[in-house]
């Protein structure tokens, strides 16, 4: 890498963009919601969270480094081509129901900020058609160089705005200090799990290799590197899913989906003032478009990695041209457009089958970096990962199949 790419920017800009892609509305959601419900009882969920989720991605980063093919690949030359098949239908139910909450939520956002007609679900269609095809635009016609400075700024936005509406309210900052301590509350156990199943995204964990593959870390040297901008990645998502918590704390709250945005917003208003409710509107638009257009911009590399190794590519080759070919083009446009066809149709059999694989791919992605990266065979003694991180591995499978099971069960 040249010098220039070695500036504090370049090194933490792959973790801002997880960050940014990760924290979507469902987190935001569901953060707010067990502050509302659970208090600030469930604050060192967020951290605990946090570190789980640092230590699955470096491990994805581990295995990058140390052989030079993608998870994906892995799994594939690895541990047996089925489990990409697997991973596809993940990936299809993914683009359905993910696409459909990241257009719907930005329709929320944009409705927040100003109504089109007089209707208001009219009002969000409009606004979630609008958010996709920018979101397609800039991903087919911009440079990567341009979407780490656009995701910046949003989650610039997003952190500062939402950081700052928690600090307005005025909260309990000894309660604040005693929420990190772990317990289990009374009256929200349930968002205990909630919360630390919701940190900082699932299949989005992914991309963080076709990003670091984009500024071209190679080589052991890189991991240090990889641990720092994850670091910073990881803290401003556990920042964020702190402050949510803390405003959810001090407004009652009922109901779920992206709507009950506005609704916290407007209790904001009431609370501190009408700045109170543009604050909280511009953070939570930050939070949802940086995430759609994250989520655009990275879901696609996987398609890509899919079809290549469909056609035997080695892994050796390397990926870093996966933006310029047709599958990952065709599926930026399959992601933009198809769920917008989904807008005002329940897709409650999608949602429960996503559900289950989703509830799967966290413990199996803990599970085979457990054996992929303990095998020095494989990746090498001097990258087989430390025992401290494969003891918080074995946690994080272990807690993450609990959960798993609970979302199987409730199902």
């Amino acid at each position: 890498m040249q010098n220039d790419q070695l500036s504090w920017y370049r090194i933490i800009a792959p973790g801002i963009l997880l960050a940014a892609t990760g924290v979507g509305a469902g987190d935001l959601l569901t953060s707010t919601l067990a502050g509302s419900e659970a208090g600030l009882a469930v604050l060192w969920c967020v951290a605990v969270g946090a570190i789980l989720k640092w230590t699955l991605t470096e491990g994805i980063a581990r295995w990058q480094l140390a052989t030079g093919m993608t998870i994906l690949e892995g799994w594939s030359w690895r541990l047996g081509g089925w489990i990409r098949w697997v991973f596809l239908c993940y990936l299809l139910l993914f683009t359905a129901v993910v696409g459909r909450a990241l257009t719907s939520a930005c329709g929320v956002a944009g409705t927040g900020f100003y109504q089109i007609g007089d209707d208001p679900q009219t009002s969000v269609l409009i606004w979630a058609v609008i958010h996709s095809l920018v979101g397609l635009a800039m991903v087919l016609l911009g440079s990567f160089a341009l979407f780490e400075k656009v995701m910046s700024a949003l989650i610039g936005i997003m952190f500062v705005t939402v950081l700052l509406t928690a600090v307005v309210i005025s909260p309990d900052w000894g309660a604040v200090a005693l929420g990190f301590i772990p317990s289990m509350p009374a009256n929200g156990s349930e968002w205990v799990l909630a919360v630390l199943g919701g940190v900082g995204g699932t299949v989005t964990l992914l991309s963080y290799g076709y990003w670091i593959q984009e500024q071209g870390r190679k080589g052991k040297g890189m991991l240090p590197i990889c641990r720092i901008d994850l670091a910073v990645g990881n803290g401003v998502t556990g920042l964020f899913g702190v402050a949510v918590i803390i405003i959810g704390s001090r407004l009652e709250l009922q109901g779920q989906g992206s709507m009950l945005a506005l609704a916290m917003a407007d209790q904001l208003a009431a609370a501190i003032g009408p700045a109170g409710r543009w604050i909280f509107l511009l953070g939570f638009w930050g939070a949802v478009f940086s995430s759609l257009l994250g989520v655009w911009q990275s879901i696609p590399y996987l398609f890509a990695d899919f079809v290549d190794l469909q056609k035997g590519q080695s892994g050796q080759r390397g990926k870093t041209d996966l933006r310029t070919q047709a599958p990952y083009k065709i599926y930026v446009c399959v992601l933009a457009i198809v769920p917008l066809f989904f807008l005002e149709t329940p897709v409650k059999q999608i949602q429960l089958i996503y559900g289950v694989f989703g509830a799967l791919f966290l413990p199996l992605l803990a599970l085979t970096l457990l054996i992929m990266n303990n095998r020095k065979s494989w990746v090498g003694e001097g990258y087989r990962t430390p025992w401290v991180l494969n003891a918080i591995l074995l946690g994080a499978l272990l807690l993450f199949t609990f959960l798993g099971l609970n979302e199987l069960l409730a199902g």
